[in-house]
């Protein structure tokens, strides 16, 4: 099911379970391993080891709160975002993903723009939240472009979580960042 067509043929369409591998191997490509150096996305420094699993992935696609959206190119996975109803008009957002050849090129802000969409025609959400490493200025600082901002909000890094990977460091926490929609 297309949900909206974007530039350069890109489709947004929602996930199912036959996406899992390959929402796996983007999500790991975009944060971490060898694939994430190309792009500007990389934790690898902060958290060593994949970034998420097939059953991770599984388990957000059964949640009925839950969405993954994916941005289809004519021939790959390019992106993908997990969203979340969350209470008080609110949407949660992560795993924002982008393939990391791709990175740079616009197709971020299309696939944000289209979750933004999709929580307020299908969530009737009012504003959206997500959590970002602390650590990560450069991606908070693009996040803060695109009109989030921090509210003062700091969580605990999961560090007995070992589905998140191995962390580098032990001053891990994360910002939470919002914007109104």
């Amino acid at each position: 099911m297309t949900i909206e067509a974007g530039p350069d043929e890109l489709f947004t369409t929602l996930g199912t379970e036959k996406d899992v591998p390959g929402i796996v191997a983007l999500v790991n490509a975009a944060y971490r391993g060898t694939g994430s150096r190309r792009g500007w996305t990389s934790e690898e420094h902060l958290i060593q080891g994949a970034r998420t699993s097939a059953e991770s992935i599984v388990a957000l696609l059964g949640d009925p709160a839950s969405v993954i959206l994916l941005m289809r190119g004519q021939f790959q996975l390019n992106g993908c975002v997990h969203l979340k109803r969350e209470a008080n008009d609110t949407a949660y957002l992560g795993l924002l993903s982008v393939r990391p050849a791709m990175q740079g090129s616009q197709f971020g802000r299309h696939l944000l723009a289209a979750a933004e969409r999709y929580v307020q025609k299908e969530f009737a959400a009012r504003a959206i939240e997500m959590t970002v490493i602390e650590q990560r200025e450069e991606l908070i600082s693009w996040y803060e472009r695109r009109g989030y901002a921090r509210t003062g909000e700091v969580r605990p890094f999961p560090y007995d979580d070992v589905s998140l990977g191995t962390p580098t460091r032990e001053d891990l926490r994360f910002v939470v960042l919002r914007r109104s929609l």
